[in-house]
């Protein structure tokens, strides 16, 4: 007996329109403004670090994509429970980064590479874990590139460089994070 799921084929569909529509229109829809102003400043980082436009753009628009994504699983209650608590632990390791890259954007002289590093490859592990039977290979590549490109160490040494170029944008970001943390919504 052949089963069909015009819910699953929904879903399919609106996967594969995000991915290949993920300009800021869309992102809008999706993405609130703190977030958008966030992605802004990664893009401008990843931009400032490389030196490649097309890199940069790349590395954020697979960022979008994914959280695109997993908002439309949530939204379709596609997780089950040990899932749903697995996404709960991500949900904590994020909270934990982002207060560790506030912390050392705030207070000088302790910023560690290794401790946001290895929050973002913890971070990475844990999303692949959640989406694992959920979204594809080259989806799972987007996370892989994402996390891998925010969690290497020299770029991170770059961005919380006091005197360096790529401090205003963290100046940015922070201040987006910790409004994201008021809120509630990291």
């Amino acid at each position: 007996m052949e089963t069909f799921s015009s819910k699953d084929i929904a879903l399919k569909v609106q996967k594969k329109i995000v991915s290949q529509m993920a300009s800021k229109s869309v992102v809008q829809r999706f993405i609130d403004d703190t977030s958008s102003e966030i992605l802004d400043e990664l893009y401008r980082v990843s931009k400032e670090y490389t030196g490649n436009r097309s890199e940069a753009q790349k590395v954020v628009k697979n960022l979008i994509k994914v959280v695109v994504k997993i908002a439309m699983l949530f939204k379709h209650n596609r997780f089950n429970e040990e899932e749903l608590k697995l996404a709960q632990n991500f949900q904590k390791k994020l909270h934990q980064g982002a207060m560790t890259a506030i912390s050392f954007h705030e207070v000088d002289f302790t910023f560690d590479k290794a401790v946001i590093s290895e929050i973002l490859k913890e971070s990475r592990d844990m999303l692949l874990k959640l989406v694992n039977t959920h979204l594809t290979p080259k989806s799972h590549g987007r996370i892989n590139h994402v996390f891998n490109h925010y969690a290497d160490p020299e770029l991170l040494t770059q961005l919380y460089n006091p005197s360096g170029p790529l401090k205003p944008h963290l100046t940015k970001i922070c201040n987006g994070l910790d409004k994201l943390l008021e809120d509630g919504r990291l």
